[in-house]
Parts: C-alpha cells; structure tokens; sequence
C-alpha cells in the first residue's frame, strides 16, 4: 500500500501545480476583461455613427458605388473570419469556425466563389490541416488589437472589392467574429460588411423619427462619389476594428470561464485523491498494526511452546 500513497501524492502534487497555472491564468484574462471591455464601449458609438453617415450619403444620392450598390450577379465573396491565436479558451474558436463553415455552405450554395482571410492561429491551423487555400492571414494580436492591425488587415479587403471580379475582385465582403454580450455570454455572428444593407441599418432611425419630423438635407463635395470614396476605407477599418476588439473581449471571457472550471475541477480532483490518499494510509497503518500483533502473538505462542 506504499507504492499506492505515493502515487496519490505524486499526483495532488502535479494537479496541485495545474491548479496554480489554471488560478494565474483566470486572474490574467480577468484583468484583461476589463480593459477589452472598455475599448470596445469606446469603438462602437464611432462604428455606429460612421455607418450612419454613409447611409445618409447613400440615401442622399444615386450614385452606385461598390458600398452601397448589390451586384446583379454576385459571382464571388470575401469571408474575414476572426479566432484566437492561443488555446485554453474553451469553444471559443472552434464556434467562430463553425460558424464560418455554415457562411461558406450557403454562400457556395448560392454558386458563390469563396476567399478566405484570417485572423488567428487557431484559424489558420484548421485551414492549414486541412489543406484549404487562404487568401491572406495575419497573427500575434488577437488578444490586444490595435487600430493598426485593423487596417493591415482592411487594406487587402478593401483592395479586393474595390477590383473588378473577373481581376480577383470580391462582390461582397462578409466578417464573422465572436460579440460580446456579457461575462458570461459571448455569440458567434456573421454580418456582412459590403454592400452595406441600407434598409436594415435605415431601420432603427426611422422607428426612433417623430411625424412631422423634416430630414436633413446634404450637399456633397466635390460630389457623392467622392464622399464615399473616402469613407469606404474608414467604414470598413472601424467595423474590423470594433469586430477585433469584440473578438478579444470574448476570447478572454471564454478563457477567464474555461480556466475557472479548470480550477473547480483540479480542486474536486484533490480532494477525492486527498481522501484516497487517507484511505490507502489508514490501510497502510492497519495493515502494519496486524502485522506486529501477529509478530506478538507468534512470539508469545512459541515462549508457551518452549516452556
């Protein structure tokens, strides 16, 4: 029964030190939560009123332009799909890759030419196991993004639909990322970026607008055209940038979550090998205490004998 008790000692001490790095790592994603959190308040009133001036260029002109303008014949989409770059989340990245695969189905479904951009090691590892093509892919930041990794990865985006098709250009551009909802809920959500759907974002104005209530009137210069132009790139690096931030609340979120079950977990296991442990040492000393009193009585049967 030695042999045993060390056992169970060798492993509360492993488990032991398991628990120590799963602890650290809870109250690392913990204080990063916050700071994530923060950033991303911060970024989506700008997102959200930067969406809304282009919808009132948009609204306030006729001219087509590759934001605001559905192809007739969509032929080919460019999907961005952002995950994390480390592990111990979770299901973190593998729900944003699922759900990114549904995207993929159904656009294909709809004779649609797919190419990918990701973000993420996690991402770019099941891509690369898989032997699929990735048009572009970027990594190291995923946890902390800055504005700058949002337009290193907006430039080629905004460079593919800005191109014809038959040139390798994209007739739509589609972004799935995890949102953050709370501590405890984080949702993987596919929108799609380009051509901007101006009656679903139109929609919510329009409920909050009073009867009676005039609209504004714009002037554009030099012209409509040239408005757009200049937003488009700021549209899409402030909503990548809203959707990176978005992504890294969750991702510590979901490891700050994972990491704590993994510490509940490491303590129950300490427990029931603590109380294996106990058990194999009350048999231990049983065992030891019947030994010395059938020593005893063996001695005293032999001292009768002899006499």
């Amino acid at each position: 029964m030695g042999a045993q008790l060390r056992v169970y000692k060798r492993r509360i001490r492993g488990i032991t030190a398991t628990k120590k790095i799963t602890k650290a790592m809870e109250m690392i994603s913990a204080s990063r939560i916050i700071k994530a959190q923060r950033q991303v308040t911060a970024s989506s009133p700008y997102a959200d009123e930067l969406t809304r001036a282009v919808t009132a260029v948009a609204t306030g002109s006729n001219t087509k332009h590759p934001l605001t303008t559905e192809a007739e014949n969509p032929t080919r989409a460019a999907v961005l799909l952002i995950t994390s770059d480390r592990g111990l989340a979770g299901g973190y990245s593998s729900n944003a890759i699922k759900a990114a695969e549904r995207l993929t189905e159904r656009l294909r479904a709809e004779g649609k030419e797919v190419d990918h951009y990701l973000v993420g090691r996690k991402a770019l590892a099941y891509y690369g196991f898989r032997d699929r093509a990735v048009a572009q892919s970027w990594t190291g930041f995923s946890d902390s993004p800055r504005y700058g990794d949002a337009k290193d990865v907006s430039a080629p985006l905004i460079e593919s639909v800005q191109r014809e098709t038959a040139d390798g250009g994209v007739d739509e551009l589609h972004i799935v990322f995890t949102e953050f909802i709370s501590m405890m809920t984080q949702n993987p959500v596919t929108r799609r970026l380009l051509p901007l759907s101006l009656d679903e974002v139109a929609a919510p104005e329009r409920t909050e607008q009073q009867p009676g209530k005039i609209l504004p009137l714009y002037e554009f210069e030099p012209s409509a055209e040239g408005v757009l132009d200049a937003l488009l790139p700021r549209y899409v690096e402030s909503r990548v940038y809203n959707a990176l931030l978005q992504a890294a609340a969750s991702e510590h979120a979901a490891r700050r979550r994972a990491m704590k079950s993994a510490t509940d977990n490491a303590e129950d296991l300490i427990k029931s090998l603590t109380r294996l442990a106990n058990a194999a040492r009350q048999a231990d000393i049983t065992q030891e205490i019947s030994e010395i009193v059938g020593g005893a009585s063996a001695l005293a049967d032999a001292s009768a004998g002899s006499d």
